[in-house]
C-alpha cells in the first residue's frame, strides 16, 4: 500500500486519475474475459454480482464522496449541508437527463422496455449503453477524489482516492461478467461478447481525467463536485441496478450481494481512507 501511495503522490494528478481509471476499466475487461471460460452463467450468480455492484456504489457514495463533501464545506461560509445537498441533487438530475435521452436497455429487461429516445439500434448496443451510463459517475468519482487530494484540501487524502479506485475496480469485475456472459448467451461470439463487455467501461478514464481537471482548476466547487458524483451514482443504483436484481426469484441473494459489496467498500474506505 505504501508503494501505491508513494506512486500516486509523486505523479501529476491528471495522470494519477488516468492510471486509476484505466485500472478500473481493466478490471471490467478482466471480468468480461470470463466469457472465454463460461458460455453461460446462472441467473442467481448474475443477480448476486449486480447486487454487489450496487452495494459498493452506495457505500462509496457516502464514505468516499458525501462525507468528505460535508467535512470540506465547513470553511465555505455556507451551511455545511448545502453543497452536499445541492451537488447530490444536480448529480441525480444529470443522470436523469442522460437516462431520458440516451437509448439503452437494462440487463434482464425485455427489448420493448428500452429507454431513452426511440431508436432501431441493436439490443447489444443498447445493453452496453446502459452499463456505460453508470460508469460515467464512477469515473467522475475516482477522478474527483484524486483531484481533491492533489489540491491539498483538508479531508481529502490520496489514500481515500486509492481506496475508492480499488472499490470501483472490484465492482467492475463482476459488472464486466454480468454483461459479457448474457451477450454470449444471446448468440454473439465470445470475442464480440468480450469486446462489448469491456467497452462499457471505456468511458471511465475520460470521465476520471475530466473530473480531476475540473476540481484542480476550480477548487472551490470541490464539495459540490463530490456530492454531484454521489448523486449520479445513487440515481444509477436506485433506477437501474436494484430493479435489475429484483426481477427474478433470486432477489434475496442479490440483496445479500448488495450487503457484501457495501461492507467491502466501507472497510476499504474507513480502513484505507
Amino acid at each position: 500500500m505504501e508503494l501505491l501511495i508513494d506512486f500516486f503522490s509523486s505523479i501529476d494528478p491528471l495522470l494519477a486519475a488516468l492510471v486509476a481509471t484505466i485500472f478500473t476499466w481493466a478490471l471490467t475487461a478482466l471480468g468480461a474475459s470470463l466469457v472465454f471460460l463460461f458460455a453461460d452463467m446462472s441467473r442467481k450468480m448474475l443477480d448476486i454480482m449486480l447486487g454487489f455492484t450496487g452495494g459498493v456504489m452506495v457505500a462509496a457514495s457516502f464514505w468516499s464522496l458525501l462525507s468528505p463533501a460535508i467535512e470540506i464545506s465547513g470553511n465555505l461560509g455556507v451551511p455545511s449541508w448545502f453543497p452536499a445537498a445541492s451537488g447530490f441533487f444536480l448529480g441525480a438530475m444529470f443522470l436523469y437527463g442522460l437516462d431520458k435521452l440516451l437509448p439503452h436497455l437494462h440487463l434482464n429487461f425485455l427489448t420493448h422496455e428500452k429507454e431513452g429516445v426511440p431508436t432501431s439500434w441493436h439490443k447489444t448496443i443498447l445493453m452496453v449503453l446502459a452499463i456505460t451510463l453508470h460508469n460515467i459517475p464512477e469515473g467522475l468519482a475516482v477522478g474527483i477524489a484524486f483531484g481533491a487530494a492533489a489540491a491539498n484540501v483538508e479531508g481529502a487524502e490520496v489514500t481515500g482516492a486509492i481506496a475508492l479506485a480499488i472499490g470501483i475496480g472490484l465492482q467492475n469485475f463482476p459488472e464486466g461478467t454480468a454483461i459479457a456472459v448474457p451477450l454470449r448467451g444471446s448468440g454473439l461470439s465470445r470475442s464480440k461478447s468480450f469486446f462489448w463487455g469491456q467497452l462499457s467501461a471505456a468511458v471511465e478514464p475520460v470521465a476520471g481525467v475530466a473530473g480531476a481537471a475540473f476540481v484542480i482548476y476550480f477548487t472551490p466547487i470541490l464539495p459540490y463536485a463530490l456530492a454531484f458524483a454521489a448523486g449520479a451514482m445513487m440515481y444509477v443504483v436506485v433506477e437501474e441496478v436494484i430493479p435489475e436484481t429484483q426481477r427474478d426469484k433470486y432477489a434475496d441473494f442479490a440483496t445479500l450481494g448488495f450487503i457484501g459489496g457495501f461492507i467491502i467498500m466501507m472497510v476499504l474506505d474507513v480502513g484505507l481512507g
